[in-house]
């Protein structure tokens, strides 16, 4: 179970490392106004959203028994991010962008500690460390190698070819996490 987690997660977040690095030149080009301070902004809004809202949500977690919702919320939340990238080629302003990373920051407020959740309590005993050593460096390396890929890509194809290129590794590493359903506990 703790490979399939360790597997997905490195998907997804290497398809976020894609534009990740390069964030602000995309608000750059394709939002009206965009620059460094909207960059900045949308990040910040990101950021905070997440980080005010996942303490709720893992308290609400936390008092249903069972591993069920952690999964779910997990699964359906993880989809709806890897889905995010698409309104980046609809929007064109920094009010529209704002919007839009608040919607990511709430989305990964789920995922996130439903996430570690289900990946504590089944990490294997005596092995805690390097279990969490290995998820650090395939998520680390596959965000180095990633970051040069996204660059690479953008330039040569675009941004849009970059987003579409992300939602799918995105859609493809959610999906990944479809094996783990039967070993889910119903009880904690």
């Amino acid at each position: 179970m703790v490979r399939f987690l360790i597997l997905s997660d490195t998907v997804i977040l290497g398809a976020a490392g894609l534009l990740g690095p390069i964030f602000a030149l995309f608000v750059e080009d394709f939002i009206q106004g965009g620059d460094e301070a909207v960059a900045g902004i949308a990040a910040g809004i990101y950021l905070f959203s997440r980080s005010i809202l996942q303490v709720p949500i893992a308290y609400y977690i936390d008092k249903i028994r069972g591993e069920k919702d952690d999964f779910w919320l997990m699964f359906i939340f993880d989809i709806l991010i890897a889905l995010i990238p698409i309104t980046y080629l609809f929007i064109n302003t920094p009010l529209e962008l704002y919007a839009v990373q608040f919607l990511l920051g709430l989305f990964t407020a789920f995922t996130f500690p439903s996430y570690m959740a289900i990946f504590t309590r089944h990490i294997d005993r005596e092995r805690e460390g390097m279990e969490w050593g290995i998820y650090y460096s395939l998520t680390g390396l596959t965000g180095a190698g990633v970051a040069i890929v996204g660059g690479y890509i953008a330039a040569t194809s675009g941004f849009p070819t970059l987003i579409l290129v992300m939602v799918f590794w995105s859609l493809l590493g959610s999906l990944m996490l479809w094996p783990i359903k039967p070993y889910i506990r119903m009880k904690r």
